[in-house]
């Protein structure tokens, strides 16, 4: 309460994380994430069955373990693990544990053989799935000065910005090797801090000026954590993503209230969101760690947007009318410019290739096509 009566500077890190999940912070809220925004697990059913499915290749990959685990990371109200359980083949789900893992309370009335945890646990062999949590691990806002040095963006819980000190240590060799600033002229370098390069001197000198980027470095730490409670399977984080050479100039930083976008308030009216650099996060996980598109993952799971042929209209007019409406739901989970742009980073933990590496070199022809 003393921040929030005296109007206290924070960077981006430290006000997200109590306006998310402090006491009275965004993800306490009864109605949950699904209360105001849509992800693709509530956009259809065939999210978790995809999820299902990939549990189930996992599954062969390991050779059929005694018991299977399934970590829901992030779980809002454990919609995902419900799905997941009742897509399951019986053989599968027999020998499934499913775990939730959610800071919140855990809602009434779910399914009883869905684990509740506020931390994921350790050791599992099967599938640690992380749908739009990297999104909300917290971190801090950088941007560039008059004079090309990056600079901590201070918050308050109103909303307003200033910039602090200059970036140093970890966090600015993070952006010098994951979000560099484009070329530029020569600039004063503090200590322990990145500046522009001095590649193209002839630029104009605040062509980087006010230019974002949001630290990476508590997502890739929490990926490798999340990472290391595997012991065999795969961890796979599906998230708004970019890569090192398509950084946005100005950030991601946004909020979601009511189902629609608004400017980031860090006072727990609204969520607190930004795009991952999942590329930075696959270097951290391990080796093996590779970034496909959901379009290219859910293919070739079997999700398709494609339309069912007319003459099934014709022969039998309900599967007909099902198959168009699974057609639509496909459409939007895989569409260019939606969903199907999201990122989804693989990292199989002590697997063989086969049948996993099977489903990779699907997801790579269904890439280049």
């Amino acid at each position: 309460m003393r921040r929030e009566a005296t109007g206290e500077w924070r960077g981006w890190r430290e006000a997200t994380e109590e306006a998310l999940y402090g006491p009275s912070g965004f993800y306490r809220r009864p109605e949950g994430p699904a209360g105001h925004f849509r992800t693709s697990v509530h956009a259809s059913p065939l999210f978790a069955r995809a999820v299902a499915e990939l549990l189930c290749r996992v599954d062969e990959a390991l050779g059929h373990p005694a018991s299977l685990a399934f970590v829901d990371m992030a779980a809002g109200h454990g919609e995902l693990a419900i799905g997941v359980l009742g897509a399951l083949p019986a053989h599968v789900a027999s020998r499934t544990r499913a775990y939730a893992v959610e800071r919140a309370a855990r809602p009434a009335g779910l399914d009883h053989r869905i684990e509740w945890l506020p931390e994921p646990p350790k050791g599992i062999t099967g599938l640690l799935f992380a749908n739009e949590w990297l999104d909300n691990v917290p971190v801090d806002v950088a941007e560039a000065d008059s004079d090309g040095v990056r600079r901590l963006v201070l918050v308050r819980r109103d909303g307003t910005e200033r910039l602090g000190e200059p970036v140093r240590g970890a966090d600015s060799e993070w952006l010098r090797k994951w979000w560099p600033l484009p070329s530029g002229p020569a600039a004063p370098e503090a200590p322990g801090t990145e500046t522009l390069s001095t590649e193209t001197s002839a630029r104009d000198p605040l062509s980087c000026e006010g230019t974002r980027a949001e630290i990476g470095l508590p997502r890739d730490t929490a990926w490798a954590s999340a990472v290391s409670t595997v012991g065999r399977g795969l961890a796979v984080a599906v998230d708004y993503a970019h890569r090192t050479a398509t950084r946005p100039p100005f950030g991601t930083l946004t909020g979601f209230r009511d189902g629609r976008e608004t400017a980031p308030v860090p006072d727990g009216s609204c969520d607190i969101t930004a795009h991952v650099a999942l590329d930075a996060c696959a270097a951290r996980g391990g080796r093996g760690g590779r970034v496909i598109t959901q379009r290219a993952a859910l293919r070739a799971l079997g999700v398709s947007g494609a339309r069912p042929p007319l003459a099934l209209a014709s022969t039998d007019p309900t599967a007909y009318v099902r198959a168009l409406a699974s057609a639509g739901a496909g459409a939007e989970l895989t569409a260019p410019g939606g969903l199907g742009d999201f990122g989804w980073l693989l990292q199989p933990v002590g697997i063989p290739h086969a049948p996993l590496g099977e489903l990779l070199v699907d997801v790579a022809d269904h890439e280049e096509q």
